[in-house]
């Protein structure tokens, strides 16, 4: 079945090496699709609502083919396909995070589609009064983030190195949506996540905004990790207009112009 309703989006370390389910999709004598031909991307765990109709679409453009999706930490994702989990496509949050693919997993040019960028995340009742980036210095204060070796996490100690501020993190989480999830179960008083997580969380946080000039970007790549043609199809995809507009509309800034 296509569409959301039958797409798996498992956690990646649950993820068994995939292969291919058959070869390019075809129509029978009545016009229906011949078989079912499945791309498995595999992408940063910020991704995880916004690649949902990204995928719906793709499948409508390409009958007979199902997009599936699983979410994890960038790192987990470029371990996971080094150490031979079959995807088609990957999808991550920062462009160190793809330098540890090997060269034999790169079956394509590297697409650079989106950008994203820090903000603060509160419970919605901001008991500790958090108003700004200077505010989390504050020594009674639980902050939680990103894993260093994750995108999420290096862009907060970056974040944090070049204000010179000295945040005591109370705990370092697996990826982006395990420390928004510590801030909407009011186990912590701030998170620094993305942007796009306080926009997805809807009402279950709040969102302190870190201006331009004080944030760190992140760029996002996405690579075609097979020889299947559709994953460089997807890769591309991903710099269509339409796709573009589901991005910016999920707060993600636009495609990065400059190399």
């Amino acid at each position: 079945m296509n569409g959301s309703a039958g797409r798996r989006a498992a956690a990646l370390a649950l993820l068994p090496a995939l292969a291919l389910a058959g070869c390019a999709a075809g129509e029978d004598s009545a016009g229906e699709p011949a078989e079912t031909l499945t791309l498995t991307v595999l992408a940063a765990a910020s991704l995880t609502d916004v690649l949902e109709p990204v995928a719906d679409g793709f499948e409508g453009d390409h009958p007979g083919v199902d997009v599936e999706l699983s979410f994890a930490a960038s790192s987990t994702v470029v371990q996971q396909v080094n150490e031979g989990a079959g995807a088609d496509v990957v999808a991550l949050a920062g462009e160190a995070s793809l330098e540890p693919l090997a060269a034999e997993h790169r079956h394509g040019d590297v697409v650079l589609f989106a950008t994203n960028q820090l903000e603060i995340a509160v419970p919605v009742d901001n008991t500790a009064g958090i108003e700004d980036l200077d505010d989390l210095t504050g020594s009674d204060l639980t902050v939680v983030a990103c894993a260093e070796q994750v995108p999420c996490g290096q862009a907060a100690a970056t974040l944090l190195e070049e204000q010179g501020l000295d945040v005591q993190i109370a705990s370092y989480e697996p990826d982006v949506r395990a420390t928004l999830t510590k801030v909407e179960l009011g186990e912590a008083d701030a998170g620094l996540v993305y942007r796009t997580d306080v926009t997805s969380a809807e009402d279950r946080v709040a969102g302190v905004e870190i201006p331009a000039e004080r944030n760190v970007v992140n760029r996002y790549p996405a690579v075609a990790v097979s020889e299947q043609e559709l994953a460089q199809d997807f890769v591309d995809d991903l710099l269509s207009d339409t796709v573009q507009r589901t991005l910016t509309d999920a707060g993600f800034g636009a495609a990065p112009t400059d190399p």
